[in-house]
């Protein structure tokens, strides 16, 4: 079985006084994956920890989340910005949906233009509350991020190992040397005061 970390949400800030955190979701599936008494295995504070959902409720299109072993605002503040990791079977979720797939999967894809041109390769994906971008080593070695929404990404093909790509214009492009800012200065020896 091939099994991915699959990030589906990233806890946020505390929420009251007893523990309630945010979350910022990464799922499509949240009543799925955030259901009471799953948990989840974390690093906090430089310690391995574990985190099981006690309750979880949504308002204004927010969720939150109640751990079990979490009873205070310091203890949920400490927990900020802690990704919450499931195991998945990626052949199962394939079967599932045969267009889907997960961020990790992205990562070392070529990137074509549409035009079929190569662009780079994908290092990673940053996560953003607007939308998440995906980041591309270009083939001149820059990084470029590029936001991860269809008109820009309209393809995915996993098998294939590629992301077509349609940036808009300029965002590959290489800056002309005279507007890549001035070069940096080489340090001068340290006077010494007297």
């Amino acid at each position: 079985m091939n099994t991915l970390d699959v990030i589906i949400a990233t806890i946020g800030k505390a929420h009251g006084l007893r523990g309630e955190l945010a979350l910022t979701l990464r799922t499509d599936q949240p009543e799925e994956r955030l259901q009471p008494g799953t948990a989840f295995e974390v690093e906090a504070a430089g310690r391995p920890r574990t985190l099981t959902i006690v309750s979880t409720r949504s308002q204004q299109e927010r969720w939150y989340v109640r751990f079990e072993e979490v009873t205070d605002r310091s203890d949920a503040e400490s927990l900020r910005g802690i990704d919450l990791q499931v195991g998945v079977d990626a052949a199962q979720e394939a079967d599932e949906d045969p267009d889907a797939w997960y961020p990790s999967q992205l990562k070392g894809l070529r990137v074509k233009h549409v035009d079929g041109h190569e662009l780079g390769t994908v290092i990673g994906v940053d996560h953003y509350p607007a939308q998440d971008l995906l980041v591309v080593r270009t083939t001149d070695r820059r990084r470029v991020q590029l936001p991860l929404v269809e008109q820009l990404v309209p393809e995915v093909d996993l098998d294939e190992g590629v992301v077509i790509a349609d940036p808009p214009g300029g965002l590959f492009d290489a800056l002309p040397e005279d507007e890549q800012g001035p070069e940096p200065e080489t340090s001068a020896p340290a006077r010494t005061e007297r």
